[in-house]
């Protein structure tokens, strides 16, 4: 299949494009092909590629940017996305979007399966769930809702943990955000597996297990041989942040249970496959 892929640079997008070119016609789409809040750009591009699935994982992330810039935040976020959905549309291609677990507020005290319901308290959670409305009106779609994301290519999570710790520098993180974790060559992997099997729908993707901001960051470090003690947790309301956080995101990936599909390995797993992949953290 011809598969593009939009965000192609960023820290998802590099995992996307690693793991389906092994097995398919990848197109990466970055910046420089084009301004997805540009419609004809967009169209000119995408007609020229006709590809066979449209993998939508470019965005504004930065929850405190989308905070202080909420009109930018759903241009991007949101009305690119709708826009790219009707190209695809019209080209006939499958449409496969990139989400988050912000959609959800986090009052759970157990784990947000697919089914629900949304109610996001911040600009960047409302901008997905914007464009989750958009996308489930199309017949051949997937929505993929991940978590904090680690993975090679780009600077993450991680990598400021031991990019910190390299430099013996305090590295302040949430101490009571406990959600899930997602390392993007692991949740790429799924998602083509999904996506070869013809599946369609929402779907939880992450690594199994839950941890929070601060555990995670300091067992990463620790397996990078380094200081623990520069990481420091601090709680959500000590950190001040423009953008809310949920105090709880654990994710239960029962949609991909019922397709018949397996869930990737547990979050700890994945961490030390990754990190001890890395000589030097990406800056």
């Amino acid at each position: 299949m011809r598969v593009a892929i939009t965000g192609a640079g960023g820290l998802f997008g590099k995992g996307l494009t690693q793991v389906f070119g092994k097995r398919h016609d990848v197109i990466a789409l970055m910046r420089q092909n084009g301004d997805i809040t540009n419609e004809g750009q967009m169209r000119e591009l995408l007609d020229e590629i006709r590809p066979d699935v449209v993998v939508h994982a470019a965005a504004m992330p930065d929850i405190d940017e989308c905070e202080r810039n909420p009109e930018a935040a759903f241009r991007v976020n949101a009305e690119a996305t709708k826009t790219l959905l009707a190209i695809a549309g019209q080209l006939g291609a499958r449409f496969i979007f990139i989400s988050s677990d912000a959609v959800f507020d986090g009052k759970k005290k157990y784990p947000y399966v697919e089914t629900d319901p949304v109610n996001p308290p911040s600009v960047y959670g409302r901008t997905k769930a914007a464009a989750e409305e958009g996308v489930r009106k199309y017949d051949r779609h997937c929505i993929f809702r991940v978590s904090v994301l680690f993975g090679p290519g780009k600077g993450n999570f991680v990598n400021k943990a031991l990019c910190k710790a390299w430099g013996n520098e305090p590295y302040v993180v949430a101490s009571d955000q406990l959600g899930s974790a997602t390392y993007t060559i692991d949740a790429a992997q799924t998602m083509l597996q999904v996506m070869e099997a013809g599946a369609n729908g929402t779907f939880h993707l992450c690594n199994q297990g839950r941890c929070t901001r601060y555990e995670l960051a300091k067992r990463a470090v620790e397996i990078a041989g380094l200081d623990t003690s520069i990481v420091v947790g601090k709680t959500i309301a000590e950190m001040k942040r423009p953008g809310p956080r949920l105090t709880y995101g654990v994710m239960e990936m029962k949609a991909l249970s019922e397709a018949g599909l397996e869930w990737p390995r547990t979050w700890e797993a994945a961490l030390e496959a990754y990190t001890k992949t890395l000589q030097a953290p990406v800056q």
